[in-house]
């Protein structure tokens, strides 16, 4: 059961109705949120193009109450609404559609609790790339914050480019799993088409965002990668942390044949740990490379075993799992 974070919620209720021309909602699932949810908030309140709501889908409420006892952001920030659901509660897809439901804009954007604003342009560029006519979704370009190491920030560089992109169906050829990249960590879509195709999947273990790209572009829309459009985000995972979420990753592969089957990614994976390690060389730093290999070693053995997870035992599966709740 979904419950109202009252101190944060404006006294009116929140209107589903007609929504209004030229607004934006933003829309953040959060769990143990921590500073940066802080500075992403904020840096939402600084933007060219002024955010209507932020709607806040949080998993377990005393989480973020820890986080923001005894401040003033019920005062400061009269336009976050906060909803808490539990642990068991929660999915990628299903959470997000709840809170696409509270929405009354023509345009929101999903964000996760860990990306922050590298400027205040970062709304405006996105909403740039969906006035073309068949943009469904734009995603923007997440740079490594502050402390990243030398892979992190290459892996940055190398899943989001320089270069805003649209991509349709025509890519496929070329482009293959590529064209149906998209990233929910920021990513803008027209709540039009979005309700056209009848949002995200409703339950899932990862992928949301991809699936519903695959949807779109099968359906004849574009997704745009908005370079201009920048959010700090980077992880530190280590090897155990790594496999963990690539074995979901795998799952979810496994479970959406009809979007990931005909365009394989492995060879996408072997052609950044390539580069990468040239990159390492380059600069300098051939002694990172062995745990580049290792890292990306847990990286296809996590993967593999969620691509083949039906033929795992139901306990191996839970604990190879970074995500337990879903197999409740």
């Amino acid at each position: 059961m979904i419950m109202e974070q009252r101190g944060l919620l404006l006294e009116a209720p929140l209107s589903v109705g007609e929504r209004s021309v030229d607004k934006v909602d933003v829309i953040i699932p959060a769990y143990k949120p921590d500073h940066k949810f802080v500075m992403l908030i904020e840096r939402l309140e600084r933007q060219s193009v002024p955010v209507n709501r932020i709607i806040v889908m949080n998993t377990e409420q005393k989480y973020f109450d820890r986080l923001l006892y005894g401040t003033s952001y019920q005062q400061n920030y009269r336009n976050v609404v906060v909803k808490h659901i539990s642990k068991r509660e929660f999915d990628h897809g299903k959470t997000r559609n709840r809170g696409v439901q509270l929405s009354d804009a023509d345009y929101f954007i999903m964000m996760t609790d860990d990306a922050v604003p590298a400027d205040e342009y970062m709304v405006e560029e996105l909403l740039k790339q969906l006035q073309g006519e068949r943009v469904a979704a734009a995603y923007a370009r997440q740079l490594a914050g502050e402390g990243s190491s030398e892979i992190e920030k290459y892996t940055r560089n190398f899943n989001y480019p320089g270069v805003s992109s649209v991509k349709t169906k025509a890519d496929l050829e070329t482009l293959g799993i590529k064209t149906f990249f998209c990233s929910n960590v920021c990513a803008a879509y027209n709540r039009e088409i979005f309700d056209t195709l009848g949002g995200f999947i409703q339950h899932t273990i990862f992928n949301e965002d991809m699936i519903y790209a695959a949807k779109a572009v099968e359906a004849g829309y574009g997704i745009a990668y908005a370079a201009e459009a920048k959010v700090y985000h980077s992880h530190h995972y280590g090897c155990r942390e790594q496999f963990h979420r690539n074995f979901d990753l795998g799952v979810s592969q496994a479970q959406h044949p009809e979007v990931f089957a005909a365009y394989p990614a492995e060879s996408e994976g072997l052609r950044l740990v390539r580069q990468t390690a040239g990159y390492l060389r380059r600069k300098g730093l051939r002694r990172q490379i062995p745990y580049l290999l290792i890292q990306s070693g847990f990286k296809y053995i996590g993967y593999f075993l969620g691509r083949h997870y039906q033929m795992l035992p139901g306990k191996a599966v839970v604990a190879m799992s970074s995500n337990k709740e879903y197999w409740r």
